[in-house]
């Protein structure tokens, strides 16, 4: 075994804590991410789903709209026909759904609103997923290249995606 052989062994014995530091940054930032996308795609989930739900309400009030203008000129027929007890019956059904049509839009633009909150959640996340993926890519780097500021740059870009997805519990 030459001195080549020796400094060589050397090196990568000095090396190597540094790689195991970097790997359990690239750990810790694999789980942090596993974390901040399964949320991203709840939130997205979310979302849709609230979108749909407006959807149908508002589809929901169109129906409602439909019935109550039907009501009214049931009402107005039988007025003109002099039937009294049937237009009645028609006018109360025109009262009702113009009250269930006013239930239903604020039920609509809240689930629209519930539905904005949940995209703008899952748009942080996302956010947060793509810094903490480069966070990974650097402290990979960083053992490829043994240079230290690959993984300072992977840790910075790790507590910027961290600090990123967990402004989704500030988002109201």
């Amino acid at each position: 075994m030459g001195p080549d052989d020796e400094l060589g062994e050397a090196v990568e014995k000095a090396h190597a804590p540094f790689e195991r530091r970097v790997g359990a940054t690239i750990a810790i930032i694999a789980a942090a991410l596993a974390l901040v996308s399964v949320l991203g795609h709840i939130e997205t989930t979310e979302e849709l789903l609230l979108q749909q739900k407006a959807a149908d309400q508002w589809a929901f009030h169109q129906s409602k709209s439909i019935r109550r203008y039907q009501s009214e000129v049931a009402a107005d027929v039988l007025n003109a026909l002099k039937d009294t007890a049937g237009a009645a019956k028609y006018q109360k059904n025109f009262a009702r759904y113009e009250k269930d049509a006013e239930e239903t839009i604020d039920l609509a633009k809240d689930l629209q609103k519930e539905s904005a909150v949940a995209g703008r959640r899952a748009l942080r996340l996302h956010l947060g997923e793509i810094f903490l993926e480069m966070a990974i890519v650097f402290s990979s780097l960083a053992i490829l290249t043994g240079r230290r500021a690959f993984w300072w740059s992977g840790m910075a870009g790790g507590a910027i995606g961290f600090a990123v997805a967990a402004t989704v519990f500030v988002i109201r």
